[in-house]
């Protein structure tokens, strides 16, 4: 899911709180809380762009 009030951040759906989606990064992290009408699914592109990301932030040691 791209959630696009938050600069076209790419998650995964985890489920319903409340009026809310609860959505968690692409690879792990911490969730969080979206309207449901700012968010939208992700292309192909914008999920291997991420999991990407999150590889790349890996193997250079930042802690994520």
């Amino acid at each position: 899911m791209v959630d696009t009030s938050r600069e076209d951040r790419v998650g995964e759906f985890r489920g319903v709180a409340g009026p809310y989606w609860a959505i968690r990064p692409v690879g792990g992290g911490i969730e969080w809380e979206a309207a449901p009408e700012s968010v939208r699914p992700a292309s192909p592109t914008e999920r291997l762009r991420a999991e990407n990301a999150r590889c790349n932030a890996r193997s250079r040691g930042d802690v994520l």
